[in-house]
């Protein structure tokens, strides 16, 4: 059964249908909102009052877009109205041309998984939240810079410099903090 269906079983009442959605996305949901807020208890809230407005406005969505880029637009909504931040204050708002050199350039890790998870953890909450959260929708979710761009209400140059930036921050991070070398151009 696919989303779709499984969205008009919840409109035509079977609301447990709705669990299929809350256990799917719920990791990444609470992830987004953490990145937001910096604590568990408050991305814990936010998710849950997420996933009220998502069932309360199911009508409205339409499937032009997967359902977890609407669902993650609104966590991501709600955390922003949560914590009063705003995640790109006094960033300008970036021209295709800065966006040129978007390099996929990799960190040299001769480690084991785990201290490679470590690591890349204790760096993204040190990172500023919308660059942990763009690093996060990018590479833990695998969302594409449009679907970005749809959840967090930039537009997609901007998505791609502030990703390119974020890259860069990470490791240069990396690279202070744990002494790891980093390759490419």
């Amino acid at each position: 059964m696919n989303e779709n269906q499984r969205i008009q079983q919840v409109l035509s009442g079977n609301t447990s249908a709705f669990a299929y959605f809350v256990e799917t996305y719920q990791v990444m949901a609470i992830t987004i909102a953490y990145r937001i807020c910096g604590n568990i208890q408050d991305a814990e809230d936010v998710v849950q009052e997420s996933y009220v407005k998502a069932f309360r406005n199911l009508r409205s969505f339409r499937s032009d877009s997967k359902f977890s880029t609407w669902l993650y637009r609104i966590v991501y909504n709600t955390s922003i109205t949560h914590t009063k931040t705003q995640m790109w204050i006094g960033v300008r708002e970036a021209g295709i041309e800065d966006a040129s050199h978007l390099a996929d350039n990799t960190l040299e890790m001769n480690m084991d998984e785990k201290e490679r998870k470590e690591i890349v953890a204790d760096v993204m909450q040190k990172m500023p939240k919308g660059d942990a959260l763009l690093l996060t929708l990018y590479y833990m979710e695998d969302n594409p810079v449009k679907e970005i761009a749809k959840i967090t209400g930039l537009n997609e140059p901007n998505v791609k410099v502030k990703l390119f930036r974020a890259r860069k921050l990470f490791k240069e991070m990396v690279v202070s903090s744990y002494g790891m070398q980093v390759t490419g151009s």
